[in-house]
């Protein structure tokens, strides 16, 4: 007892030394939004945790708290958070208790609102220096408040607060950076304009997850085993995974403007994306180099657009939003709570490697990992029986970088065994020689070479002490902000456009949200087939429900959600071609432009292998006046998303001829004509097998338009009209040539149709006045393909 009790006292005497022991230089650390949830949750614990490291190190610490409140509110609320610090584990009470009493000494409450309030911040910490005989160091000012306040606070600090020439300033930045790529350029031109590049710490907490922080150290370290292997002739992909059960609730205003990719797809996990598939710096702690090599990933990562994601949204979702954000009771977004995103590189290295990033809420479990698959290209002739089981080449060989959570519930490094004895020099970890009796993908614990930290930290307790290091390569920097940004800016906007699947959340999603990665093209495993609809898909009750009729218009209606839609006109496309080359040798198929087919592309091109496409001819039903390889071109349209995929013959692509003569679209050149002769010429009596065509707003189809001239133009195959929309000039082919044809589609989806749709249920004389009614085959069959919301709204 009195061994223990001298024990005690002499340590709290050397810790006493050590606490008043002068440091001639200073650092401030001034926490802004320090009453808010994330410094209540984290970034208080993470200052501290990182001050109790630094306990007799090269300088001396100080701490303000600033939020906006005057000091009688703010100074209460801070100092109750503060008396909930805790020590990590192996801090002997004794100490963690002196550590705690000196750091809340150390720590100050300042009402930070006005420019005179960061005046007198500064004139206090220019008044502490001057008492203590102290040096200014650096001054770290970390911003945990909404992204809309850090002009302001950039400007008052730029203006006011600085330290002195020679001091080093820190600007530590939460995300949201932005919601798109023009908002995050204006966001960084603005923050440009009072701090320098060095002076903003972008901070991305995901990264500071201990088994995320160590990817780079870890293939550094096992360069030797990793380098020959680390390519696509031995990986068959990675996979960055972040699942969470939580829903929304509470956050559907930050939810509504951001979304699942730009809250953490865009960020976290593109972030690990680029530690995965960097080179292999030289020098770990050269963050130049790092960056370097991350803007080369940057450089070669594939355009990513719709067909590279399936999108989700929990079903309860609409209804938290009308709620929160007082929405009327029709309001439905279009906001993911859930993504797969396939993304490949162009590279040597990489080359047809998907990298499959998936996140979402309303999940079955919370759970985190980075996860490379390697290919399986070993034939094991022995039984499994009778060889060792845990380094069999027949298994799966993979490496987990786990996040925690989950079936393991601790962050950790496992390699298969049958891949090769890792090398982990940090001395922050162990490996595990015991552990509990569960499968990671499938296989028992026992078949891995198992790693994790010997003292499990928080995020930010890991990335803070970085900040006082100057440490950036855990940050992001404004380059690597625009880069990925530049990256994801096209599939949100094309994903504002697309209702998400739904689905129930937690256990119930069964596999209703697992998908297929088949070439470059993603989409669900399995179609969303629903026979009736809700017009409010929150409620449950059968009044809420209506019924499909059978026809529209007196002709086939084929109608369900737009994907399951799109699946089904896919199968009829298909059925109708077999058929047709079973009779004529050959398929002779005409699609229109615009963005309703495209979805069926799609499908066709990940689904369809068996379509008959060397017997099938493709041709344009009408096309926009620009080159063929502009990126309005109807062509280029089908090319990019269904031509590329397959082999077909080259004689049986039949693009409009708009571009002639170096000019485009001039009847003196005779394009309508050509193509009419081209038509004749392949196709028996004019009569297209297939015609595809969409509907607009306007009541048009192809490019007919109400009112067009074209429309009263009897006897022409192919004409030129006119849009009130650029480009103007079209080719479209006439309604003689698509009213001959032996099987007419028309699609039409999304809630911007259901006027015109309803309009052509209820007003039969008015109708007629449309060009997409004027459609009627005449020895033919129509069928209609509307998808739910374009046919209830």
């Amino acid at each position: 007892m009195i061994s223990t009790q001298i024990a005690s006292g002499l340590l709290v005497s050397a810790l006493l030394q050590v606490l008043t022991t002068e440091s001639k230089s200073h650092v401030t650390v001034i926490l802004l939004g320090a009453t808010g949830d994330l410094a209540k949750k984290y970034l208080w614990q993470g200052l501290f945790q990182s001050y109790t490291e630094q306990v007799g190190g090269p300088h001396s610490l100080s701490f303000y708290g600033g939020t906006r409140l005057s000091s009688s509110e703010g100074s209460p609320a801070m100092y109750e958070i503060l008396k909930g610090l805790s020590c990590l584990s192996n801090v002997p009470s004794v100490r963690c208790a002196l550590l705690k009493d000196q750091f809340l000494k150390l720590t100050r409450y300042q009402q930070l609102d006005t420019q005179e309030d960061y005046s007198i911040l500064d004139k206090k910490i220019k008044e502490m220096l001057a008492q203590e005989e102290m040096e200014e160091e650096g001054r770290i000012f970390y911003l945990s408040v909404p992204a809309f306040a850090y002009i302001d606070i950039a400007t008052k600090v730029n203006a006011t607060c600085r330290p002195r020439a020679g001091s080093w300033m820190r600007v530590v930045l939460e995300k949201p950076f932005g919601h798109n790529l023009d908002s995050a350029q204006q966001l960084a031109e603005e923050l440009q304009k009072v701090l320098r590049e060095e002076e903003m710490y972008r901070i991305d907490h995901y990264l500071g997850k201990q088994a995320i922080a160590h990817i780079l150290p870890f293939r550094h370290d096992n360069r030797h085993s990793l380098d020959p292997i680390w390519n696509q002739h031995h990986i068959e992909r990675v996979e960055i995974v972040m699942k969470e059960t939580v829903d929304s609730k509470g956050r559907t205003s930050f939810y509504e403007e951001y979304g699942v990719i730009c809250d953490v797809i865009q960020n976290h996990l593109t972030e690990i994306l680029t530690f995965v598939a960097m080179e292999t710096p030289v020098n770990i702690s050269d963050s130049e180099e790092i960056h370097r090599n991350k803007m080369k990933v940057y450089a070669s990562l594939e355009k990513v657009d719709g067909r590279s994601a399936v999108t989700g949204q929990y079903q309860a979702y609409n209804s938290e939003v009308r709620h929160e954000l007082q929405k009327p009771a029709d309001f439905t977004s279009n906001v993911p709570t859930f993504a797969g995103v396939a993304m490949f590189l162009d590279s040597p290295q990489w080359d047809n490697v998907p990298f499959i990033l998936t996140a979402g809420k309303a999940l079955d479990e919370r759970v985190g990992y980075t996860r490379i698959v390697f290919k399986n290209q070993a034939f094991c002739l022995q039984s499994e029986s009778t060889r060792k089981a845990e380094f069999s080449q027949c298994k799966q060989r993979q490496i987990i970088f786990y996040t925690g959570h989950g079936d393991l519930n601790f962050p950790a490094i496992l390699v298969s065994k049958n891949l090769f004895k890792p090398v982990i020099k940090a001395a922050g970890w162990k490996q595990v020689a015991e552990f509990p009796d569960i499968h990671m993908f499938s296989l028992p614990l026992s078949d891995y070479y198992i790693y994790t930290p010997v003292m499990q930290k928080d995020a930010y307790a890991v990335l803070i002490p970085q900040i006082f290091q100057a440490k950036r390569d855990s940050f992001v920097n404004t380059e690597d902000l625009l880069a990925s940004w530049k990256v994801w800016t096209p599939l949100l906007q094309e994903c504002s456009s697309v209702r998400p699947r739904l689905y129930p959340g937690g256990a119930q999603n069964g596999d209703l949200l697992d998908f297929t990665v088949a070439g470059r093209v993603v989409s669900y495993s399995r179609a969303d087939s629903v026979h009736i609809i809700s017009q409010n898909s929150d409620h449950q009750n059968v009044g809420d429900y209506k019924v499909i009729e059978p026809s529209f218009r007196g002709d086939e209606l084929v109608s369900a959600k737009r994907e399951e839609l799109i699946a089904r006109l896919a199968s009829h496309l298909q059925q109708a071609a077999e058929a047709s080359v079973q009779e004529f040798g050959r398929f002779h198929l005409a699609v229109s432009g615009g963005s309703s087919p495209i979805s069926l592309f799609r499908r066709l091109a990940a689904h369809h292998y068996s379509f008959p496409w060397k017997h099938t001819h493709f041709w344009m039903v009408d096309e926009r006046c620009v080159p063929l390889t502009d990126p309005k071109s109807n062509f280029r349209s089908l090319h990019d998303n269904l031509l590329k995929h397959f082999r077909i013959p080259y004689l049986n692509i039949h693009p409009m001829p708009v571009h002639m003569n170096q000019r485009l679209c001039v009847e003196d050149d005779g394009g309508a004509g050509l193509y009419a002769n081209e038509i004749r010429m392949w196709v028996d009596g004019a009569r297209f097998d297939f015609v595809l065509l969409g509907a607009g707003t306007d009541g048009h189809t192809a490019s007919l338009f109400p009112g067009s001239q074209a429309l009263t133009l009897d006897g022409q195959l192919v004409q030129f009209s006119e849009s009130s929309v650029k480009p103007h000039q079209r080719m479209t082919l006439s309604l003689t040539a698509i009213n001959q044809a032996r099987n007419v589609t028309v699609l039409i989806s999304g809630k911007s149709k259901h006027p015109i749709v309803n309009d052509m249920k209820k007003e039969a004389e008015k109708a007629q006045k449309w060009p997409i009614t004027m459609v009627r085959p005449s020895d033919g069959k129509l069928v209609w393909f509307i998808d739910y919301d374009a046919l209830f709204g």
